[in-house]
């Protein structure tokens, strides 16, 4: 028993049961907006109507992501199986030019991820809005009250978010309306303190009394414009009123018996985890175990197989061709596959591959399954933790610093380190490429596991290992969200591993010649839902202040 508990330990599993319900479940980054997903549940809506809500309720309690400033994706399946995709990804501005943020010697400047200049179009109102018209039951206002209440009575701070907002100081400090708002002018907000935001109060109650509309063609988007004019930002009232969500088909993938229902491009969430799953059915590397050095090395491989890939052909398909059939395509994913050998491939030595001709993704997330069997799989982001740290003045609502996941210059790493290519060069109207990575797992036609992530490039790695953990090691929802993960990226190339990995295994790999690198950071916070027999179990990641409650 002792030996057992020790091996439990050591692969990092949790101590702890996932939450189970009977009929419906809500799980988010913040326990506040899961209360109030499961009260709308409860007072008869669906799970369209929950999400919708709950994304309203995190742009008031989780600053750091939640947001109506940004944008995102939904992943929904219907009770009868019918499955879409919503894309409200943010777009660049009319005015954005392909070097806007290269200085006078082609170098990268700042201005895409800090200030009004770093702010794309936001997509989040008029996603929330397409979501609730095609799916929702209830009245769009009160999925909306919920959100006001919070802004206008105010929430208590708990002591993850008072440390998170004190930590933003560097981001936020520097505008004098964040730093008013969140930083309490410089005196700070302690755990325990009542936080209240008036002003997106007033915000949120137009939206929810005028609709959606009103974000992008009224008085907001009036003053969202005047104020983006008045400090530089490109943002304009046409921008804002010619944005719209789009429906996209998901793809749909097979793995060791079970169907993937993943999300599409500009995600470049789907595409991976469908490639790189297929590399590992294809070399099957799980009998080696849990926490095993070989397994540990043929997940790095792909990843860094795959985010070689994505750094040359991935981008927005309203714009530019992206090889889905060809990326996906089993012969090549084989062939990328056989490429592995016992020994670190080392990255500058790796390049994308040949794909074949076609044939004839800060962040925050939430899942929710309601008690008629719908599910929804939401991610949306400001993109850095407190976005470009602009609170809009009597708005009160932060904005995105989504135009750093553009390619400012290609070959040059965004603040997630990541490599883009001309396929994700900026242009008026486009939409950047995102890892955010909404999952949904089906097997033999009914509904498995609702999964997703918040943690920039990290999202596509710790979603899929959460996936692999359930179906090939047969783990509860809890121990296979909460298991240490590992990350790489193809660039820069270093293989880093969360805390929980044996010794024995780091020194493996290292002889294997990885560049480890070993850390408190996780490999992003995944929340999930798996669906049994009588039961649905809910699961915050364990690195996360989140919560999960049903019914």
């Amino acid at each position: 028993m002792r030996f057992a508990l020790v091996i439990f330990l050591a692969l990092g599993l949790s101590a702890h049961e996932p939450v189970r319900a009977r009929k419906a479940m809500v799980v988010t980054q913040d326990p506040i907006a899961t209360d109030v997903g499961v009260g709308i549940l409860k007072r008869g809506g669906n799970a369209y109507d929950a999400a919708v809500a709950v994304a309203f309720a995190l742009a008031v309690t989780y600053p750091t992501a939640g947001n109506i400033g940004g944008g995102g994706f939904a992943l929904v399946r219907s009770a009868n199986g019918e499955a879409n995709f919503i894309d409200f990804r943010e777009k660049a501005p009319g005015q954005a030019t392909r070097d806007m943020y290269l200085d006078a010697q082609g170098k990268p400047t700042r201005d895409s991820v800090v200030g009004w200049r770093a702010s794309g179009v936001p997509g989040t109102v008029r996603g929330l809005e397409l979501l609730h018209k095609k799916y929702g039951k209830l009245p769009w206002a009160e999925l909306v009250k919920p959100s006001v209440k919070l802004a206008k009575n105010g929430f208590v701070l708990s002591y993850a978010t008072a440390r998170s907002i004190r930590g933003s100081e560097r981001t936020t400090g520097p505008f004098p309306e964040s730093k008013r708002i969140y930083l309490k002018g410089g005196s700070y907000y302690e755990a325990g303190e009542t936080l209240r935001l008036p002003e997106l109060a007033r915000t949120l109650d137009r939206i929810a009394k005028r609709g959606p509309s009103e974000f992008y063609q009224g008085e907001t988007a009036k003053r969202l414009a005047a104020e983006m004019a008045k400090h530089g930002g490109l943002v304009t009232e046409a921008d804002l009123r010619n944005y719209q969500a789009v429906e996209r088909k998901p793809l749909l993938g097979h793995y060791h018996g079970h169907e993937i229902i993943a999300a599409p491009p500009p995600s470049s969430g789907g595409i991976g985890m469908l490639q790189m799953m297929g590399m590992l059915e294809h070399l099957n590397p799980f009998p080696a175990g849990m926490g095993s050095a070989k397994l540990a090395h043929t997940l790095a491989e792909v990843m860094r197989r795959y985010y070689a890939d994505r750094s040359q052909f991935l981008g927005d398909p309203d714009f530019v061709k992206v090889p889905v059939a060809g990326l996906l395509n089993p012969k090549y994913i084989a062939q990328r596959a056989d490429s592995i050998t016992d020994r670190a491939t080392p990255s500058a030595s790796l390049q994308h591959g040949a794909v074949p001709p076609e044939e004839s993704p800060e962040t925050t997330h939430l899942s929710i399954v309601d008690a008629q069997g719908n599910a929804v799989s939401l991610t949306y982001t400001l993109n850095g933790s407190y976005g470009s740290g602009v609170t809009v003045p009597g708005l009160g609502f932060l904005l995105n610093n989504e135009m750093d996941d553009f390619s400012a210059k290609p070959g040059v790493a965004n603040m997630f380190g990541a490599l883009g290519g001309e396929a994700n060069a900026i242009a008026p109207g486009k939409r950047m490429l995102s890892s955010m990575t909404p999952t949904i797992v089906t097997k033999d036609g009914k509904l498995l596991l609702v999964i997703g992530a918040p943690g920039g490039t990290r999202i596509i790695t710790g979603v899929m290992q959460a996936i692999l953990n359930v179906i090939d090691y047969k783990l509860n929802v809890q121990d296979a969200i909460d298991a240490p993960r590992l990350h790489h990226q193809w660039m820069p190339d270093r293989l880093y591993l969360e805390r929980g990995w044996s010794p024995d295994t780091v020194e493996l790999l290292k002889k294997m010649g990885h560049n480890v690198e070993t850390g408190t950071m996780g490999v992003s916070n995944v929340h999930g839902i798996l669906v049994e027999e009588k039961w649905l179990q809910g699961a915050p990641d364990g690195r996360s202040n989140g919560k999960a409650a049903g019914y």
